[in-house]
C-alpha cells in the first residue's frame, strides 16, 4: 500500500504537460497546478486568441492570469525528493506523443527501452527482462526504440527482410530472393551493411580531411590579414615621416591629397551604403511579404484565400546571394616608394610645372558573392544592350541597324570632326561604358572580325599602334575567322587552337577582372580568358581590317 501511496503522491505533484515532478509550481484559477515554464509556454501559444485555458479541464480565463509560485507544492516536491520518491516509477517514464510505447503494457503505457528486430515488438524495462534472463531470446537483436519495425517485414511474404537485392537496390526477404528477385545480385543485409559501412567510413575520412584543409586555409588567411596589417602600418608610419619632411614645401599639396583621399572614401562608403540600403529594403519587403503570407495562411475564407494568393505569392527578383565577399587589400609598399620618390623630386617639379599628386589604394570591394556563369542561359542574364558610337567610328566604317552594325567600305563617310574619332585605324567603340558584369555577342557576316574592349583614354589620332586595339596596355582584342584565332594585348599575341564560329560571345566581370571570349554555335566554347585588374570603365570595340568586312552587335534581349 505504501508503494501505491507513493505513486498517487507522484501523480498529484507532477505536471500534466511535461509529466515530470513540478518545477517552480504554480496553481491557476481552476485549481490545477503546473510547472511555471510549462504553462507559460502553453499560454504563449494562445496569445493570438487572447483566451487562455487549462490543459486538463479546458476552463478558460480572460485576461491571462498572473502566475504566482505555489510555495506549499514547492516544499512538498522538495520533501518527497529527499525521501527518495524519485527512485519509484515516475510519470515521466510513461510514453508521450513523441515516444515509442511498450507494446506489452496495458492501460497507460510506459516508454519503450528497446525494440526487438526478431519479435518486432518494443519493450519497456520491465517487459524486456525475459530477453536478458531466458536463453530462448539469446539470438534476438535489440535496438533503440523504433516505430518503424514493420518496415523490416516483407509485405508480400510476411517474413523478416534479411536479404538485400543490389540489382533493384532494396531490402527483401529470403522468399523474394527465390521468387521475383531470382537471378538478381542478392546478398545478406548484414553483408550489404558492412559494404556500405566501409563506404561511409571513406566518406567520413574525406570530410575530416576537407575540414583539416579548410582549417589550414583559415589559418593562412589569418596570416595574410596580419601581413597586410603590418604592411599597412609600416606604410602609414613611413609615409607620415616623409610627409613631415615635405610639409614645409607642400602644405597646399598635402591638403589636396587629403581631399582626394576623403573624396575617394566618401565615394566608396556611399557605394557600399547604397548596397546596404538596397539589401535592407529587400529585407523590409521580404518581411512585409512574409507577414502578408502569414496572414493569408490564416484566412478561413477559401474564396478570399484563392483570390489573394496569386498577387501575394510572387516574389520580386533578389538583389543577390546572402553571402558577402570582401576582396583582400593589396600591400602598401608602392605607396611608400611613390612618396619617397616624390620627396626627392619635388623641389625641381614645383619649379618647372604643375603636378597632380594622386594617391591610389586598391579599392575594397564589398560584393554579393555570385558564382561565375556556366551555361549560355546564365550568361544571357548579364546581357547588355550595346550600340556603336558614331563619334568614335573611323571614316571608312559605315554604321547601320541602329548603330549596331559596322561595315568597312572603300568610300570615306562624311562624318563631322570629333576628338574621339579614330583617324587612321578602322575601329569603333561603343557608346555605353561597361562596368560590373556584362555579356554581349558579335556576329561576323563577312571576313574576319576583331572583337575588343578598351579604356576611353586610348589614343585616337595618328598611325601609331598606340591607337590600335591589342597593341597597348589600354585594350584587349580577339581576332577570329573560320580558320584561326589570336588574342592580342600590349603587342603580345596568343594563338588559339580552338575553331571559332561566326558568332563570338564576350563576358566581362569588371570588378573581378575577368574577360572571356567564347565561340557560339550549338555549344558555347571558351576561346580565351583573361584575369587582370581593370582600373577604368571599359568600352566594347570592333576593328574591321579589309574592305567588305561586316560585324554586328547582336540583339540578346
Amino acid at each position: 500500500m505504501a508503494q501505491k501511496g507513493d505513486q498517487l503522491d507522484r501523480e498529484t505533484i507532477s505536471c500534466s504537460i511535461c509529466l515530470d515532478l513540478l518545477k517552480d509550481p504554480v496553481t491557476i484559477p481552476c485549481g490545477h497546478s503546473y510547472c511555471i515554464s510549462c504553462i507559460k509556454s502553453f499560454w504563449d501559444g494562445e496569445d493570438q486568441r487572447k483566451i487562455y485555458s487549462c490543459p486538463q479541464c479546458r476552463q478558460t480565463f480572460t485576461p491571462r492570469p498572473v502566475l504566482v509560485k505555489n510555495t506549499m507544492f514547492a516544499a512538498l516536491v522538495e520533501q518527497l525528493k529527499k525521501t527518495g520518491l524519485q527512485l519509484a516509477p515516475a510519470d515521466h517514464c510513461y510514453a508521450g506523443p513523441e515516444d515509442v510505447a511498450c507494446d506489452f503494457c496495458t492501460g497507460r503505457k510506459l516508454k519503450a527501452l528497446k525494440s526487438c528486430l526478431v519479435c518486432h515488438v518494443s519493450y519497456c524495462e520491465k517487459h524486456l527482462q525475459p530477453h536478458f534472463e531466458s536463453t530462448k531470446f539469446k539470438k534476438h537483436k535489440l535496438v533503440d526504440p523504433s516505430e518503424k519495425l514493420q518496415e523490416n517485414i516483407c509485405s508480400r511474404h510476411d517474413e523478416v527482410m534479411k536479404m538485400f537485392c543490389r540489382t533493384d537496390q532494396q531490402s527483401i526477404c529470403y522468399l523474394c530472393s527465390v521468387d521475383e528477385h531470382k537471378g538478381h545480385d542478392t546478398v545478406s543485409a548484414a553483408a550489404e551493411r558492412t559494404e556500405r559501412q566501409r563506404e561511409l567510413e571513406v566518406s567520413q575520412q574525406q570530410i575530416q580531411q576537407r575540414i583539416q584543409d579548410r582549417e589550414k586555409d583559415v589559418k593562412l588567411l589569418q596570416q595574410e590579414v596580419e601581413a597586410v596589417s603590418r604592411s599597412a602600418d609600416k606604410a602609414v608610419e613611413d609615409s607620415e615621416k616623409i610627409f613631415t619632411e615635405l610639409i614645409r614645401l607642400i602644405q597646399k599639396r598635402s591638403s589636396d591629397v587629403k581631399q582626394q583621399i576623403r573624396s575617394q572614401q566618401e565615394t566608396e562608403v556611399s557605394r557600399v551604403k547604397e548596397l546596404q540600403e538596397k539589401l535592407e529594403q529587400e529585407i523590409t519587403e521580404l518581411k512585409r511579404k512574409d507577414a502578408e503570407l502569414k496572414q493569408l495562411s490564416h484566412t478561413e475564407d477559401q474564396n478570399q484565400f484563392l483570390h489573394n494568393y496569386p498577387s501575394l505569392s510572387q516574389l520580386s527578383a533578389s538583389t543577390g546571394s546572402s553571402s558577402i565577399n570582401i576582396r583582400p587589400l593589396s600591400y602598401f609598399e608602392d605607396v611608400t616608394a611613390a612618396v619617397s620618390e616624390l620627396r626627392d623630386q619635388l623641389q625641381d617639379i614645383l619649379r618647372e610645372k604643375r603636378t597632380n599628386i594622386s594617391l591610389t589604394v586598391t579599392e575594397v570591394d564589398v560584393l554579393l558573392s555570385e558564382p561565375e556563369p556556366k551555361t549560355r542561359a546564365e550568361f544571357l542574364k548579364y546581357s547588355c544592350n550595346i550600340t556603336l558610337d558614331p563619334n568614335t567610328a573611323n571614316t571608312y566604317l559605315l554604321l547601320s541597324e541602329g548603330n549596331r552594325k559596322a561595315e568597312r567600305t572603300r568610300q570615306e563617310q562624311s562624318y563631322s570632326g570629333h576628338p574621339d574619332r579614330f583617324t587612321n585605324w578602322s575601329q569603333v567603340l561603343s557608346r555605353e561604358s561597361l562596368t560590373g558584369r556584362c555579356y554581349w555577342e558579335v556576329k561576323r557576316r563577312r571576313g574576319g572580325v576583331y572583337v575588343a574592349v578598351a579604356y576611353k583614354n586610348i589614343s585616337r589620332a595618328g598611325v601609331s599602334k598606340k591607337c590600335a586595339f591589342g597593341f597597348n596596355d589600354k585594350s584587349w582584342m580577339l581576332y577570329c575567322d573560320t580558320n584561326s584565332s589570336t588574342f592580342w594585348f600590349n603587342r603580345t599575341s596568343t594563338p588559339i587552337s580552338v575553331p571559332c564560329s561566326s558568332r563570338v560571345g564576350v563576358y566581362l566581370d569588371h570588378r573581378a577582372g575577368i574577360l572571356s571570349f567564347f565561340s557560339i554555335s550549338k555549344t558555347m566554347t571558351l576561346l580565351h580568358r583573361v584575369q587582370t585588374t581593370f582600373t577604368q570603365p571599359l568600352y566594347a570595340g570592333l576593328y574591321l581590317h579589309n574592305d567588305g568586312d561586316i560585324a554586328e552587335l547582336c540583339k540578346l534581349k
